[in-house]
């Protein structure tokens, strides 16, 4: 049978083009059909199974999912809230958009708005915080590239999200963190493609906790589902904070915190109070794990399963390999381990910790062997 056959007779069952995650979910979602999306088509991430991880794991029957979030377009799941955001901004007549950022937040924004630029509002623009010296370079890069004002403050992210939040509440400009509810309302479909891609809810989801909205926005995302009966249980929200900034888990402000984690490297979390909420109302957890954990999970997650995640998304894995050790995994569950970031916005760490290098040949199929140890 010729491709032209097949792609005929098989024409009516093609996938149906995706068109972001608010117009596939707009039903579900605090938006009428009027407003116009600013959408980069982000959303409708892979949910990759991860035998490997299961394996490290070492508990009979246990089924692993990753929730590979680094493939949304600025390459994390804060696109999902800021689809959501900059298109409600938009919407009130407002152009300017301001972030602090530990460079995930700040890459998005940017993006968004130079989407809603391209989109026809040409005034946009975007303004974003960051910590001098505590940044990512790959999500410095795309701040920039992007085409937003970058300001490093000489401070923490926590003193940077003070600011932005005094100059939204004196100035005519949209805070587009977390702290914002169109940025939960827009993460929490991920929660809702989880249960769409398994047919159920995970028993128990865990996931990295830095600011701590994307725990809530999950965990709101789930209640939705069951309330409406499309899942007939919720699972465990486990969450995962970095030993040097883990406030929740001590039960006070990390004045300086400190990990590789940069993405979950805050000591005060804007949504605390939700976060802790959705843990108690899911009976789950709010822990934490060593950079140690984080790097060894990180490499397991790479070279184990292929996928290129930051550090801070690997928080998630070293939870649940931890969770297993302390023989907290029942035998026969599911879990989904959410990825927030992709690997590549932080190149350096994986320089560091890779262990390789490359090797120098000449370019000759001979030296090559030679190298390769052929003979």
């Amino acid at each position: 049978m010729s491709f032209w056959t097949r792609f005929l007779n098989n024409k009516e069952k093609s996938i149906k083009p995706w068109n972001g995650l608010i117009n596939g979910y707009r039903d579900l979602l605090d938006i009428d059909n009027k407003t116009k999306v600013i959408t980069l088509c982000e959303g409708n991430t892979p949910l990759v199974p991860a035998p490997a991880i299961a394996q490290a794991c070492n508990v009979a029957g246990l089924s692993v999912y990753l929730k590979f979030e680094g493939a949304n377009p600025s390459g994390s799941f804060k696109d999902r809230g800021m689809t959501m955001a900059v298109t409600k901004a938009i919407a009130k007549g407002l152009r300017t958009m301001i972030c602090a950022s530990t460079g995930n937040t700040s890459a998005s924004a940017a993006a968004y708005t130079a989407c809603a630029r391209a989109n026809g509002f040409e005034t946009a623009c975007c303004v974003v915080l960051v910590p001098d010296g505590y940044i990512a370079l790959g999500k410095l890069a795309q701040a920039l590239v992007y085409g937003s004002q970058v300001i490093q403050v000489a401070g923490n992210f926590d003193q940077a999200l003070q600011i932005v939040r005094q100059l939204s509440e004196k100035h005519p400009i949209a805070l587009v963190n977390s702290v914002n509810p169109d940025r939960i309302e827009g993460q929490k479909t991920a929660a809702f493609e989880v249960c769409d891609q398994l047919g159920r809810a995970p028993d128990i989801l865990t996931i990295p906790v830095g600011n701590a909205g994307n725990i809530s926005a999950y965990w709101a995302g789930f209640k939705q589902y069951y309330e409406l009966g499309i899942i007939n249980a919720k699972p465990k929200m486990c969450g995962f904070q970095a030993a040097g900034a883990a406030p929740i888990v001590k039960g006070e402000v990390v004045e300086n915190p400190e990990t590789i984690a940069t993405a979950i490297r805050i000591g005060n979390p804007a949504s605390w109070q939700m976060a802790a909420e959705a843990v108690q109302e899911s009976y789950g957890l709010v822990e934490a794990v060593t950079d140690e954990e984080i790097i060894q999970a990180y490499k397991l997650i790479h070279a184990g399963q292929g996928i290129c995640c930051e550090p801070a998304s690997a928080a998630s894995v070293a939870g649940l390999i931890k969770m297993a050790q302390q023989g907290r995994l029942q035998r026969e569950s599911t879990v989904v381990c959410v990825l927030t970031g992709n690997g590549l916005k932080d190149p350096q760490t994986a320089l560091d910790v890779s262990g390789f290098s490359p090797v120098k040949a000449e370019a000759s199929m001979e030296a090559v062997a030679k190298a390769l140890n052929l003979g």
